[in-house]
């Protein structure tokens, strides 16, 4: 499933339910940290050593969960902001890798100001 195809199938549900009267940009914008939260919630007190074992238990269904509906906000939002999301993430990652070259970057935590 592409990402056009993701927007086409999350507008005819909101259209279907009669949502888009509640799909304001500020509404879903709250809807996606609320997610975003929830994502949060599930990982935080999971140490970086147990990751492993937490997705093995049946953490990696509940993460993709948590995962799809942020998806699903994020696209809906693009789609009601009139935002085209694939170009949106084209033009940023061209942007990205301008002033995050691997010469400098590499192995380098700093942010993009910092590396000199």
């Amino acid at each position: 499933m592409d990402l056009n195809q993701i927007q086409v199938d999350l507008a005819k549900f909101a259209h279907d339910r009669d949502w888009d009267q509640f799909h304001s940009v500020r509404n879903l914008g709250l809807a996606l940290m609320g997610e975003v939260g929830e994502l949060a919630e599930l990982l935080q007190w999971v140490d970086d050593n147990d990751v492993s074992k937490f997705l093995a238990a049946g953490g990696r269904e509940r993460l993709g969960e948590e995962l799809a509906d942020i998806l699903f906000y994020l696209v809906r939002i693009a789609d009601v902001g009139g935002v085209d999301l694939s170009s949106a993430v084209q033009s940023k990652f061209e942007e990205n890798s301008s002033k995050y070259p691997v010469g400098k970057s590499k192995g380098n935590s700093k942010k993009y100001d910092e590396l000199g």
